[in-house]
């Protein structure tokens, strides 16, 4: 059990570093220089409400985006960004030591590549692994009851006061964060379930609350093929009866414990069709790049191509981004896709007769 956290979160040192973390990346938007500009004086008044326990978290910023699917994003003002980062120093490297080894998303060292990597590998070594399943959770950030999620943190956090800021934190909005049973649009609000996606104690707590399913898998069940990305669970077998007992237990087990349900992505298949996951697919042979993420890539790099031409963006970003798409190309077999895009003939020209190499 761990007590005296909430000391540290409002400890001015940390408030400091948690104001360092919350800025990177945004040091040129407007609310953050305004908040530079009395620093000292910003973080005095957080760390007093936070003493004093008047800390009101501001309402959020509501927009959608459609990529990979449409989301309904809550924003928060820097200010309140500042505390939930001084939340997530202080709590999060106490949450690591409980996640068990193959739970990734959210987690430092824990992306998506390695995630690759590691079921890859599985399938790799192992010839005998002939079926998988995957488990996809039914709108799973809008549907996290907040009862169970306060309940979890309790479990190990005696400390009324860090619990009463998470429950802050958790309930805001009146409470009004998730979606309503039985419904597909984002305006029914319903009271008591949700968690505000690009909220980062949301990123925290979604791994707190699966992570008693990744518990009961691998020490209930004994499932040893077993990973998480998120809110994908996926298990390897040789067996496909043994697949279908194992997605009962965990089906009830999430619905029993969790109060969740898996929509009707969650299937069983056999492992040479090939696997999807994390944006890859992946056989026992190879990986490839899912089409739905390729498609995604050239989109944006075509959006790169135009804003370049038009002087909206300099050499050094483009070349930023491009970067960034050859370290996830790297990961999978990529030959005739970057060739077709960036290649001698590839369609990535950014103006006529300009021959930079992006390699």
């Amino acid at each position: 059990m761990y007590r005296n956290l909430y000391p540290q979160v409002y400890d001015y040192g940390s408030l400091y570093w948690a104001y360092r973390n919350a800025r990177k990346g945004k040091r040129n938007r407007a609310e953050v220089q305004q908040f530079e500009n009395l620093l000292e004086d910003n973080l005095i008044e957080l760390q007093n409400e936070l003493i004093w326990k008047t800390y009101r978290q501001s309402p959020y910023r509501e927009f959608y985006v459609h990529e990979p699917k449409k989301r309904l994003i809550m924003a928060l003002p820097f200010r309140d960004r500042v505390v939930q980062w001084s939340i997530y120093m202080t709590i999060n490297p106490i949450l690591e030591r409980k996640y068990i080894h193959d739970s990734y998303a959210c987690r430092i060292g824990k992306g998506t590549h390695k995630a690759l990597a590691r079921v890859y590998g599985w399938l790799r070594h192992n010839p005998d692994l002939k079926y998988v399943l995957k488990l996809d959770i039914h709108k799973y950030f809008y549907r996290v009851n907040h009862d169970i999620l306060l309940s979890l943190y309790a479990k190990f956090i005696k400390d009324d006061d860090l619990l009463w800021l998470l429950e802050h934190i958790i309930r805001a909005n009146d409470g009004h964060l998730g979606v309503a049973e039985g419904s597909t649009s984002y305006e029914n609000r319903t009271c008591g379930v949700g968690m505000a996606v690009g909220n980062l104690v949301s990123q925290m707590s979604a791994n707190v609350y699966l992570n008693e399913v990744d518990q009961f898998v691998k020490h209930k069940l004994k499932v040893k093929y077993y990973a998480r990305y998120m809110d994908d669970l996926l298990v390897l077998a040789d067996n496909k009866c043994y697949l279908h007992e194992v997605k009962a237990e965990i089906q009830e087990f999430l619905l029993t414990h969790l109060a969740l349900k898996t929509n009707n992505k969650t299937q069983i298949r056999p492992v040479r069709d090939g696997i999807e996951w994390v944006g890859f697919r992946v056989w026992p042979t190879h990986v490839k790049m899912r089409k739905s993420t390729a498609k995604r890539m050239k989109r944006r790099l075509k959006a790169l191509m135009r804003k370049y031409q038009r002087g909206e963006m300099d050499w050094q970003a483009v070349n930023q981004s491009v970067q960034s798409y050859f370290g996830i190309l790297k990961h999978c077999n990529s030959y005739r896709l970057r060739n077709a895009i960036f290649g001698p003939d590839g369609w990535f020209v950014l103006r006529q007769g300009e021959t930079e190499c992006f390699e």
